[in-house]
């Protein structure tokens, strides 16, 4: 007796428990198939490039017996006599000036050329390993009897100012080199030209 009601009880179990529907399972296998198939990508929202900012270089900075242009709204300061270096101030035969706003950075340092007509060491010299990039290639012009070397660059110090240029040039018996650090990389060259028209150097 006791047999019976175990095989009944085991009977109305097996009887209530859910059959497995095959239909059901390929139904949600290939559910799980197409949830799994990556989507294509959505095209990006165009985002608008900005606008390129004018700058005037209508400012004549003229001291130590040299003339270069800039933009009007920045002036430069001698480096060497606001820095720890105050004792040595620019001069004719050597020296260091800086100007900026909030959308550039200028820098320049000239120094008694050491008898050559290569300005590349002077390129080297402006160019900081620590903070900027020279990207693209190295170009070399004869302007106004001045050979010219010129090179982008990228500035890693600064998320405002992560483009510019460096500049080198012999003129007189000095060397130059000029750096600029903008917002825009397509500003950079017209900048340095527009200032380099402007240059002169007692000889």
């Amino acid at each position: 007796m006791r047999y019976r009601l175990l095989f009944l009880l085991v009977l109305i179990v097996s009887a209530c428990t859910p059959k497995n529907d095959s239909n059901a399972q390929v139904a949600q296998s290939v559910a799980a198939t197409l949830a799994a198939i990556p989507t294509n990508t959505p095209n990006p929202i165009p985002t608008p490039q900005p606008s390129s900012t004018p700058f005037d270089l209508a400012g004549l900075f003229c001291e130590y017996q040299f003339c270069i242009g800039h933009p009007i709204d920045m002036a430069f300061y001698d480096v060497s006599a606001v820095s720890s270096d105050q004792a040595n101030p620019s001069t004719y035969s050597r020296g260091f000036i800086a100007a900026s706003n909030g959308n550039l950075f200028i820098q320049m340092i000239w120094q008694i050329a050491p008898g050559t007509a290569d300005p590349q060491f002077m390129l080297d010299l402006i160019v900081d390993k620590n903070v900027d990039t020279r990207v693209g290639t190295l170009d070399v012009k004869l302007i106004r009897d001045m050979n010219v070397v010129f090179s982008p660059i990228t500035f890693s110090a600064s998320p405002v100012l992560p483009h510019g240029g460096a500049a080198a040039w012999i003129c007189g018996g000095r060397a130059f080199a000029w750096k600029i650090y903008t917002p825009q990389a397509e500003s950079v060259r017209p900048l340095f030209d527009e200032a380099l028209a402007r240059f002169t150097c007692n000889k």
